[in-house]
C-alpha cells in the first residue's frame, strides 16, 4: 500500500503562507514608513519632496536615470572584481606563507583606515581625471572586507578532510581547488553580502570626490544640489538616491538567492528553503 503525500493545493497553502510571513512584515514597515515620509513632506516641502514628485522625475526622466545608473553600476563592478581578484589572491598567497601575511597586513589595515574620501583628489591628479580613479577608489573601499573573508574562508578546512587529502599525497593546488576554495565559499558570500552595495557606494563616493566625465547617480545628485533654486532639484536629488537602494538591494538579492542555489550542501543552509 503506497502512502501519498500531502495535497497540491495544500502544499501551496503552506508554501503561500511561509512567504506571507518572510514578506508582510517588511511590506508593513515600507508602507508605514512611505507614510510617514508623505505627512513629513506635506508639512515640509523645503525638507523632503513629496513621494508623487519623486515618481514624477524617474517616470519624466526615465533614460537619465538609467543611464546615471548603468554609469555607476559599471564604476561599481570594474572596481569590485578588479578588487575581488586582487584580494583573493592575495589570500591565496597568505594562506600558505605566513610572511607574505605579516607583510601585506599591516598596508591592508593602514588603507581600511584611511579615510578614502581623502586620497580621492590625489588619485585624480596623479591616474588623470578618467574612469580609473573612480574605479580605484570603490576597489579600495570594499578590499578589506574581501581580502580578510577570503583569508578565513581558506584556512576554515575540516582538519580531518586536510588529512584525508594528505593520505591521498594530493598536492597544494588539488587541497586549494577541491577543498579550501568550496571550504571559503561561506565567507566569499558573506563578504558579498557586505562588498556588493558597499561599492555602490565607492562609486558614488568616486563620483562625488573625483572629477571625471561620467554621468553616474553621484554626479546627477552633486549636480541637482548645486541647483537647489529650482523646484526639480529636491525631488531630482531625491530620486536619484531612490535609484541608488534599488541597486543596492538587487546586489544584495542577487548575492542571497546565488548563495542559497551554490551552498545549498552547506550545513548552515540545511532544512531552510530554497528560493
Amino acid at each position: 500500500m503506497t502512502t501519498q503525500g500531502p495535497p497540491v493545493h495544500s502544499r501551496r497553502r503552506r508554501r503561500a503562507a511561509r512567504l506571507a510571513v518572510q514578506v508582510l512584515p517588511g511590506a508593513a514597515l515600507l508602507g508605514l514608513l512611505a507614510l510617514t515620509w508623505q505627512l513629513v513632506a506635506v508639512h515640509n516641502t523645503y525638507l523632503v519632496p513629496r513621494i508623487g514628485a519623486i515618481w514624477d522625475q524617474l517616470v519624466d526622466n526615465p533614460g537619465e536615470f538609467l543611464d546615471a545608473a548603468g554609469n555607476t553600476l559599471q564604476e561599481s563592478a570594474v572596481g569590485l572584481g578588479a578588487s575581488f581578484a586582487v584580494a583573493f589572491s592575495l589570500a591565496i598567497v597568505m594562506s600558505h606563507i605566513r610572511v607574505v601575511e605579516r607583510a601585506v597586513m599591516p598596508v591592508a589595515v593602514i588603507i581600511n583606515v584611511t579615510p578614502v574620501v581623502s586620497l580621492a583628489p590625489g588619485l585624480a591628479v596623479a591616474l588623470g581625471f578618467g574612469m580609473a580613479p573612480r574605479y580605484l577608489v570603490t576597489g579600495i573601499i570594499v578590499f578589506f572586507p574581501m581580502l580578510i573573508n577570503s583569508l578565513i574562508g581558506l584556512r576554515s578546512v575540516d582538519p580531518e578532510a586536510l588529512q584525508y587529502f594528505a593520505s591521498l599525497d594530493a598536492s597544494k593546488l588539488e587541497v586549494l581547488l577541491h577543498l579550501r576554495i568550496p571550504s571559503s565559499l561561506p565567507f566569499l558570500f558573506a563578504a558579498a553580502r557586505i562588498c556588493f552595495p558597499l561599492s555602490i557606494i565607492g562609486a558614488v563616493v568616486a563620483e562625488f570626490s573625483t572629477a571625471g566625465n561620467s554621468n553616474g547617480l553621484g554626479s546627477l545628485i552633486e549636480l541637482a544640489a548645486e541647483d537647489e533654486g529650482t523646484s526639480k532639484s529636491l525631488p531630482e536629488v531625491y530620486a536619484a538616491i531612490f535609484c541608488l537602494a534599488l541597486l543596492g538591494l538587487f546586489f544584495t538579492l542577487a548575492v542571497t538567492v546565488l548563495e542559497r542555489r551554490l551552498l545549498s550542501w552547506h550545513p548552515a543552509r540545511a532544512g531552510q528553503p530554497q528560493a
